[in-house]
């Protein structure tokens, strides 16, 4: 057997292998080696490990990969269009299937599962993201829609634009999200100021501000629960 088929009989095993123990015990298997078999989609052929330490490396966590926008993976030499398909569809399958749970269901009585994908799909994020979602006078969900995407610090929140698509979308109630890129969900004075303004603004037009959620990785911080709603 030649050099080139012993190598490439050694990856069809080791692939076999890794899909094996997936399937005996898929929590122990370590998270480059969840990366790894990513990859197997964007590389039918050859070694995908090298690439999916080098992303770990790179990025930190597993957590982070997925979180990490096209551009920041297509710095990883290797790493083309195909890989960032497959590393992003994962993170969309993860965000859609916490999202599912507060899907036809009062929202107040899933917090436990709004909390989950909240932190899923902006906790690992680089920089500040506004989200809100509008809900009926039931409290289920009609959108879930990004308002703003700012700086690495700062993201610009529009209360006359909140309150227009609240009404646009008939909803009762809204609740905001944003991101703290440095992990720690504690509120800032700008915070506290724009969550005021927004209750204000939503209170006029008889929309109440049920909570103002402040994700990071070391947790969150509920607005309400601090008080200042």
């Amino acid at each position: 057997m030649s050099n080139a088929s012993a190598a490439k009989s050694h990856q069809l095993g080791h692939r076999q292998r890794l899909r094996e123990r997936f399937l005996k015990n898929p929590e122990a298997m370590p998270d480059y080696e969840l990366l790894e078999m990513l990859l197997f989609a964007a590389y039918p052929r050859g070694d995908t490990k090298p690439l999916a330490k080098e992303l770990i490396k790179k990025f930190h966590s597993l957590a982070d990969v997925l979180q990490a926008n096209p551009q920041e993976l297509q710095s990883i030499d290797g790493i083309g269009e195909a890989a960032v398909v497959a590393i992003k569809t994962a993170q969309l399958c993860a965000v859609r299937m916490l999202q599912t749970p507060l899907l036809d269901k009062p929202i107040i009585g899933s917090w436990k599962q709004l909390l989950d994908y909240a932190h899923a799909r902006m906790a690992y994020r680089k920089t500040e993201e506004v989200r809100i979602l509008f809900l009926d006078n039931r409290n289920q969900l009609v959108a879930d829609e990004q308002m703003q995407q700012g700086t690495i610090d700062h993201a610009p929140v529009y209360a006359r634009e909140i309150v227009k698509r609240a009404l646009e979308h008939h909803a009762s109630a809204v609740i905001m999200i944003h991101n703290h890129p440095n992990g720690d969900p504690n509120p800032s004075k700008d915070d506290i100021a724009i969550t005021k303004t927004l209750q204000n603004a939503l209170a006029a037009v008889h929309i109440d501000l049920l909570d103002h959620l402040i994700i990071g990785r070391q947790g969150h911080k509920s607005l309400k629960s601090s008080a200042v709603i």
